[in-house]
């Protein structure tokens, strides 16, 4: 009987992971910012291969506030902080938006999977939290699109 229920179980999780709508935008965004670590963590700075160029600053020839970014992930992912900081000095802040995105997706997913009678809540919280964080993170940049409109 034991047996049976666990694999009921399982079979309930499952479809849970396949059905629901929050956790395969979970999956997507805890994919999507995985990437941003691997394509940060596989380029060096050091040989400054980057494939990404700044766009803005190819057209207008200025440096725009997300210049740098990508040297500066690669360094924090090394450990080299104080040179992240010369590279972009909000580069810090975006990563650890990213960091703490990536456990939130992870935790707040497991608790939708084993707390149903939280989901609600739960992604109230969530939509709230990550916008605040996601505002305190990427302010600098949305003073500087919105002084060019």
């Amino acid at each position: 009987m034991t047996a049976s229920l666990s694999e009921n179980s399982r079979l309930a999780i499952m479809k849970v992971r396949l059905n629901e709508p929050y956790l395969i935008i979970n999956i997507f965004l805890a994919g999507v910012i995985m990437l941003v670590m691997i394509y940060s963590g596989i380029f060096s700075p050091d040989n400054n291969s980057y494939p990404v160029e700044c766009i803005h600053e190819k057209l207008t020839g200025e440096p725009c506030v997300s210049c740098g970014l990508s040297h500066s992930f690669s360094l924090i992912l090394r450990g080299r902080i104080d040179e992240a900081y010369q590279w972009n000095e909000y580069g810090m802040r975006i990563f650890l938006f990213f960091a703490s995105q990536l456990i939130l997706r992870i935790v707040f997913s497991r608790i939708y999977i084993n707390h149903p009678e939280l989901r609600k809540h739960l992604i109230i919280y969530d939509i709230i939290g990550s916008l605040t964080i996601f505002l305190i993170a990427f302010m600098p940049f949305l003073i500087w699109i919105f002084r060019f409109s």
